[in-house]
């Protein structure tokens, strides 16, 4: 087997010891984990989901914080936005972009990055951009992206919908199949799934120079996740999460149609997922009942964002321990 973890493209790129990349996870990748994350040789993508300004700028400066000793790990630091609320509000963007040290990479997810994108190309910061079709592949190679995220619908949180979504172990060889022929210098990160070192290794020979992890460090002792979702994830299988867009209904989140959310397949979910118009028509009832459940930590009625890969967890040790375990594996399942 020629594929080694140290030799990756990807890893050559940002001065990783192993070709993982944590996914900057909406009120879960926090400063303490990105530091982290970066210490243990991953490239490490703040949260900076929505756009709030308050709380990218409060853990983004903990990272900084936390690694300004330690300039190898700093120069891995870097965020993620949603997309189409940047379109909305960017000026957390603007935030990360005056950083005094330039972040390591931006990577935008669910919507055309056109019109974001020029601005992070023009602060010679690397662009990363997260598809979850193959004909989302040319717009972002289009829009100037170093580094492109095949997401599969086995993914956490929010993704292509149910009806449209793709498989990681198929969307990631076809799009890096495109890759090879239509931009050979573009790298490929696969997301969806990728638990252990078992998918870490499969993500590089299915083509990928390496891989997203979100749900498997967002169950470590680093994450914002509050402990006890972190116990509900540890305590499901794969079988026990589900896509749809009752979450995003119940958090007063609109996003666009084609995306959708997927969590644990709790009570609350359950109740709903049959009666997605009713909900929509009328959700008060439902949302006052969800946020009770949010106040409470009770995940019966609260979400737990975590994908198919929550089979896989059994624990939640420190992020350095998860990402060597798992590059370990993987090196020794490739030889």
């Amino acid at each position: 087997m020629s594929i080694k973890l140290y030799s990756s493209r990807f890893s050559e790129r940002f001065g990783l010891t192993t070709p993982i990349a944590l996914a900057p996870m909406a009120f879960g990748t926090g400063g303490s984990l990105a530091a982290a994350g970066a210490k243990a040789g991953a490239l490490a993508l703040i949260g900076g989901a929505y756009g709030d300004l308050e709380f990218t700028s409060r853990e983004y400066l903990a990272a900084e914080e936390a690694l300004e000793d330690d300039p190898v790990a700093f120069a891995r630091l870097g965020c993620g936005f949603i997309t189409w609320k940047l379109e909305e509000d960017a000026s957390a963007l603007d935030w990360v972009l005056d950083r005094p040290q330039r972040p390591a990479a931006l990577m935008l997810s669910f919507g055309d990055p056109t019109t974001i994108s020029r601005r992070i190309i023009d602060a010679g910061i690397p662009l990363m951009c997260q598809v979850q079709t193959m004909a989302q592949v040319p717009e972002a190679i289009a829009a100037g992206a170093n580094v492109i995220v095949a997401q599969g619908a086995e993914a956490g949180g929010h993704g292509m919908n149910a009806l449209d979504g793709r498989s990681t172990f198929t969307l990631v060889p076809e799009i890096a199949d495109y890759l090879a022929a239509q931009a050979p210098d573009v790298q490929l990160l696969a997301a969806g799934g990728i638990a252990d070192g078992r998918g870490l290794a499969a993500a590089l020979i299915l083509g990928a120079d390496g891989a997203l992890v979100g749900s498997r460090l967002w169950a470590c002792a680093e994450s914002l996740a509050p402990e006890a979702a972190i116990a509900e994830a540890i305590a499901a299988n794969g079988d026990g999460t589900a896509r749809s867009k009752v979450f995003d209904i119940l958090r007063e989140k609109n996003w666009p149609a084609h995306f959708d959310f997927r969590a644990i397949r709790n009570a609350i979910h359950r109740e709903w997922e049959g009666r997605i118009g009713e909900l929509t028509a009328d959700p008060h009832d439902a949302i006052e009942d969800y946020k009770a459940g949010v106040a409470t930590c009770d995940y019966s009625r609260a979400h737990v964002t975590v994908g198919e890969g929550t089979g896989l967890i059994k624990d939640a040790p420190k992020a350095a321990d998860i990402i060597e375990a798992m590059s370990a594996q993987a090196r020794q399942l490739l030889g």
